[in-house]
Formats: C-alpha cells, sequence, structure tokens
C-alpha cells in the first residue's frame, strides 16, 4: 500500500456556537461560500440554498456549491448553533483555500464562533503503477 496516491482532498469543519444574523442566514452563508470559491482556483457551476422554518425541519440551513471539481456545502441548526461545512476537491484545487476564507468571514461576524473540529482526508485513493521491472 505504499503507492497510495490520491487525486483530492475533503476537509470536514464542525463549528458551536453560530448565530443567525438574521432569519434568511443561509443565502448569507451562501454567498460567503461562494466568494470563497471566487477567490480560489475552484469554478463554480452551481449554487443553492434551503432555508428551513422549523416547521417540516429543525431551524437551520442547508447550503451548496458545486464545483467542477466537486462541491462545499453548509449545514446549519441555528437552534443548537451547530455549523457543518465541507469542501471537496480533486485536481490543482486545494480546499484549504475555500475553507480558511469561510472561516475568516465567519470569525468577523461571530465572536462566539467555536471551531471545534477540522480534519482533511484524502480522496479518490489510486495505487500507483509500479514502473520497475
Amino acid at each position: 500500500m505504499n503507492n497510495l496516491k490520491s487525486h483530492g482532498s475533503h476537509i470536514f469543519v464542525d463549528y458551536t456556537g453560530y448565530s443567525p444574523i438574521d432569519k434568511d442566514d443561509g443565502n448569507w452563508m451562501l454567498q460567503i461560500m461562494r466568494d470563497a470559491v471566487i477567490n480560489s482556483e475552484a469554478k463554480e457551476v452551481h449554487s443553492h440554498v434551503e432555508q428551513f422554518d422549523g416547521n417540516t425541519s429543525p431551524p437551520g440551513f442547508a447550503a451548496v456549491v458545486l464545483l467542477d471539481e466537486s462541491h462545499v456545502t453548509a449545514h446549519c441548526y441555528s437552534e443548537k448553533g451547530w455549523l457543518a461545512i465541507d469542501c471537496f476537491t480533486c485536481g490543482q484545487c486545494d480546499p484549504e483555500t475555500i475553507v480558511d476564507q469561510i472561516h475568516m468571514a465567519l470569525e468577523r461576524v461571530m465572536p462566539n464562533l467555536q471551531l471545534i473540529k477540522k480534519s482533511n482526508h484524502d480522496r479518490f485513493l489510486y495505487q500507483e503503477e509500479n514502473t520497475e521491472e
């Protein structure tokens, strides 16, 4: 298994202390995500957000930016202050760039936001062919 390579990277981030800035904070978060993608090497192909009012799902939102190289998502349980973000890219784009920009934008407006865990995982794993004869 020492010839194992990856063609992608997936970052997972969990926060507590998230505080909605208004009742439509999903659109606000989606714009932060889109701005982070614009300021990276990734290319957005579609974006969408669903705001939940607590009638059919717990209050919060789900937002996604689809990339030509994968995706960035954010899911929030606003009453609990929980926010989960993940960014998966493959090829030349480093998801760390996108995640760091989102983190800085959140920190600027949410002093009680606490990063609980950030983890990075190799994706699209494959074994490189041994060229030795």
